[in-house]
């Protein structure tokens, strides 16, 4: 895929739904770990549910306008943390690429940095925090790299991939802040975190899409 329009936009995230469907069952045991246990079930059940809310509520020639139409449907199917968050940060995007027809090459760069930044903003985390912002901030500056220099979608998303990847590594030396992960802190420490894991199934779920 070389560009999307909001004919078959959901389509960019039909990956991630099977990449969520597959992972719930570990992410729910990781975050038994460190929280409540129910990590799989929202990514799960809100990334499923997102590519037919963005269909019903296509905006045509909009692609800002659908995606933040649909996230905020999904908002409503996850009302957990972390829906809120993964709701909030497709919002972002959708802001930042409102009144665009197309999603090509420099448009998933914003829509990644964007959807960092709604994650950052909603979740008031810093890096280093020890959460999912960890991995989609270096994903995002990665992928964008790529998206500026002109690359094809799929080399974006390989690159966005191994950013969080990396993301994911970093969390094992910090100390988690938020939730139930901070009263188990003392066992965090070199165990990578929930949270940064899902995030970097997300950018391995797009990469999917656009491999396609």
């Amino acid at each position: 895929m070389d560009k999307y329009t909001t004919d078959n936009i959901a389509e960019l995230f039909e990956g991630v739904a099977a990449i969520f469907a597959e992972k719930k069952e570990e992410l729910c045991e990781m975050d038994a770990n460190m929280g409540d246990g129910d990590l799989g079930l929202t990514m799960d059940k809100g990334y499923g549910a997102l590519p037919e809310l963005i269909r019903q509520n296509t905006e045509p020639g909009d692609i800002g306008k659908t995606l933040f139409k649909g996230a905020s449907k999904m908002a409503g199917v996850v009302p957990s943390t972390m829906g809120t968050l993964m709701s909030s940060g497709i919002m972002e995007a959708g802001k930042a690429l409102k009144g665009k027809a197309e999603l090509g090459s420099a448009e998933l760069g914003e829509f990644l940095t964007a959807f960092a930044a709604g994650i950052q903003k909603r979740g008031k985390c810093e890096l280093g925090d020890r959460t999912i912002l960890d991995a989609v901030d270096a994903a995002a500056k990665a992928g964008d790299a790529e998206a500026k220099a002109g690359k094809s979608l799929k080399e974006i998303m390989e690159a966005a991939v191994k950013g969080a990847e990396e993301g994911v590594e970093a969390t094992k030396n910090m100390v988690p802040k938020y939730g139930k992960a901070a009263v188990f802190s003392a066992k965090a420490i070199g165990i990578a975190d929930q949270g940064a894991v899902a995030g970097k199934y997300l950018m391995e779920g797009l990469l999917r899409s656009v491999s396609k």
